[in-house]
């Protein structure tokens, strides 16, 4: 399913800053406690999957309040993740864009389509018939 295209990670980051600083909460927003609040958030969504044998892409056996509550675990991780990018002047989407290209550089198609091993595998080989 297509993301909106109304919402940009700009916009979440703003409106995050803007949250923070009307509670006056930037004094608490360190790195570190942004961190691990979002730690935190990731362990409350593991808890969504953790007792299901089977998770389907689209999660098709989920309920719809399954659903929302998956959505609102994901919402509270990614709200976090901008923050502590923002927290750390990291420009996200830059970095997520450099990260892509060198994960293409490490993991070539013609290397690694269809296969799950990690991209040493096939660089170990590939100098062993040197």
């Amino acid at each position: 399913m297509p993301w909106s295209a109304q919402v940009s990670l700009e916009d979440v980051r703003s409106r995050m800053a803007a949250f923070a600083r009307e509670r006056d909460w930037d004094q608490y927003h360190t790195p570190r406690n942004v961190l691990l609040a979002m730690v935190a958030e990731v362990g409350e969504l593991s808890e969504i999957f953790q007792w299901r044998e089977r998770c389907e892409p689209g999660v098709p056996d989920f309920t719809e309040g399954e659903r929302e509550h998956l959505g609102e675990e994901l919402a509270d991780v990614l709200l976090y993740l901008v923050r502590l990018a923002d927290r750390c002047a990291v420009d996200l989407p830059e970095a997520a864009l450099r990260k892509l290209a060198k994960n293409a550089a490490k993991y070539p198609v013609d290397k690694c389509k269809g296969s799950r091993q990690k991209y040493t595998a096939y660089i170990d080989a590939d100098a062993k018939r040197e």
